[in-house]
């Protein structure tokens, strides 16, 4: 037995680096061969940037915005387009609550010619108009006596179609319109969250160009253009460093025709614009959002706009999507407009 039993640990040793070895060896093909996947198959990285399938929460009835605390919302749907239909909510202010209780479409877009401001919500990525992070920025903004309208782009929740940068903006300008016949001359603001930034500068870059800019632009961990930003997502850490990154991956998200590039689009925006940005941020890393505001504060359309920057510290860990926590949010939207 003392004989043996070197002998049976030599083999069990022998045997474990030998599984060892064929894991490693599977896991380095599968690293090696993902990149290749990927530049054969595009449409692969134009779902990792959209992420429109990640559905969170799930089992949620987006046709009862009232299952999540916003019994002053109705949900409807429009078609921007022959065969896409979009699901669409609108908030009313918290002052109009107890009214709103039990009413229907019509009486929520008679709503629209009261005296409160209007802000058009653009989601980012993953999700739905549902998410709980969004629903606590409705409620925060519904109690500043905002109406808040939101809706999922084509491809996102309970909206027809497929994603692309083309859809999501057209989508965006249709609902704009939609309201902006409304509520006339009344105060109409937009607001964009991470991937929802790119939607909002293309937005508001299109409604400047044609010298019609919305009252606002807030722009909420915001990056500079998808390029960058999918070089800095904690996604693309395992592959930053491996020789033809940017043509594995960049250039497969160009080639679908995916660009999102805000730090053009602030050259031709012409309204106040409010860019927040928590330091802890680990999708959209706070430095991109910072260097958006510093090329903002180069653009001439910009001059004579009021232009802000608001950083969030560490220690408020506010990160990716919970700046709708600050007590100073208010604040800063009062003296932003």
């Amino acid at each position: 037995a003392i004989t043996e039993n070197p002998q049976s640990f030599g083999n069990f040793l022998y045997g474990l680096m030998g599984r060892l070895k064929r894991i490693l060896l599977w896991v380095l093909g599968v690293y090696i061969t993902i990149p290749f996947i990927v530049k054969l198959c595009p449409s692969i990285q134009a779902k990792l940037v959209f992420l429109n399938f990640v559905r969170l929460p799930y089992f949620i009835d987006l046709k009862r915005p009232q299952d999540h605390g916003l019994n002053h919302t109705f949900n409807f749907y429009l078609q921007p387009e022959t065969g896409v239909n979009i699901g669409v909510w609108h908030t009313v202010p918290d002052q109009m609550w107890k009214e709103a209780q039990g009413k229907d479409r019509e009486w929520y877009d008679s709503t629209f010619k009261s005296p409160y401001p209007v802000m058009l919500y653009l989601h980012g990525n993953a999700g739905t108009r549902g998410g709980d992070h969004r629903v606590q920025l409705y409620k925060v903004l519904s109690l500043l006596g905002y109406h808040v309208v939101t809706f999922d782009y084509r491809g996102w929740g309970d909206s027809d179609g497929s994603p692309s940068e083309r859809g999501m903006t057209s989508d965006a300008l249709f609902l704009y319109q939609w309201v902006k016949e409304r509520v006339g001359s009344k105060p109409l603001n937009v607001w964009g969250h991470s991937l929802g930034t790119g939607v909002a500068t293309n937005l508001v870059r299109h409604l400047c160009d044609r010298g019609t800019p919305p009252n606002s632009l807030v722009l909420e961990s915001p990056f500079t253009n998808i390029r960058e930003e999918a070089k800095s997502h904690p996604f693309s850490m395992v592959y930053r460093y491996l020789p033809g990154f940017e043509w594995f991956f960049l250039d497969t998200i160009s080639a679908n025709d995916i660009r999102f590039a805000s730090d053009e689009n602030v050259d031709h925006i012409s309204c106040p614009l409010l860019i927040l940005h928590a330091e802890d941020d680990s999708v959209v890393p706070f430095n991109l959002g910072k260097k958006l505001y510093n090329i903002a504060s180069q653009s001439k359309s910009l001059s004579g706009h009021k232009l802000q920057f608001i950083p969030f510290p560490v220690s408020l860990a506010y990160k990716h999507k919970f700046i709708y926590r600050s007590p100073e949010l208010p604040h800063i939207l009062r003296y932003s407009s």
